[in-house]
């Protein structure tokens, strides 16, 4: 299983990412925007992803993906099952989300396009 070490790992070299603590949760950021949060017990996270994708992930994988609060429905969000994901995925997820909240120059100059 993954964990917030692998977590720390992953976003460690994104530019214009870092990690801060909002009430008592852990959260990575670019600029003000929320791109990731994890949950106090560190079993889940919240993280960046396309609302118009979000209702296929939850149909065909319910035991990875779980939907947002009711609040955060509004956003491009998704909640993730850490227990149902390998590093390889994780990694995957989280450079999406980032990707979601960075320039397109900032992007491309990370994945060399």
């Amino acid at each position: 299983m993954v964990d917030l070490t692998n977590i720390r790992e992953i976003t460690a070299d994104l530019p214009r990412s870092y990690e801060v603590l909002v009430r008592d949760r852990i959260k990575f950021r670019v600029g003000q925007i929320v791109y990731l949060a994890v949950a106090p017990d560190e079993q889940t996270i919240g993280l960046g992803f396309p609302r118009e994708e979000r209702a296929a992930a939850l149909a065909a994988e319910p035991d990875k993906f779980l939907p947002p609060r009711p609040s955060d429905e509004r956003y491009q969000w998704i909640e993730l099952n850490l227990a149902a994901v390998d590093h390889d995925e994780l990694r995957e997820l989280i450079l999406d989300a980032w990707s979601l909240c960075v320039p397109k120059k900032v992007r491309a100059a990370y994945f060399g396009d």
